[in-house]
């Protein structure tokens, strides 16, 4: 088993930033891919960033340019920080963990709320 903690959220003004930690715990060795996904209100949970091991890292095109997903193995934390957030960033922002890519199952983490306002 693998257990995934959030920290970081909370309220922030458009423009601002905010940095995410998912500190992972448990059967880590078998996690290659970690992953942060949000789900705004009324709308389908939606991949943000994801890193694999060996450094490849993906984003949503809604993110590029304002948002870095890192990791640090030493601590188990993955990273997302996010600059020049905007009204849209607002949801609850999930870690997810996982073997592979085309896993079909993962670890999920509870949640955090981040909220961007005007």
């Amino acid at each position: 088993q693998v257990q995934l903690v959030e920290s970081g959220g909370g309220l922030v003004q458009a423009g601002g930033s905010l940095t995410l930690s998912c500190a992972a715990s448990g059967s880590i060795a078998s996690i290659n891919v970690m992953g942060w996904y949000r789900q705004a209100p009324g709308k389908q949970r939606e991949l943000v960033a994801r890193i694999i091991t060996g450094g490849t890292t993906n984003y949503a095109d809604s993110v590029k340019g304002r948002v870095t997903i890192s990791r640090d193995n030493a601590k188990n934390t993955v990273y997302l920080q996010m600059n020049s957030l905007k009204l849209e960033d607002t949801g609850v922002y999930y870690c997810q963990g996982k073997k592979t890519v085309w896993s079909g199952s993962a670890y999920w983490g509870q949640g955090i709320q981040v909220t961007v306002s005007s």
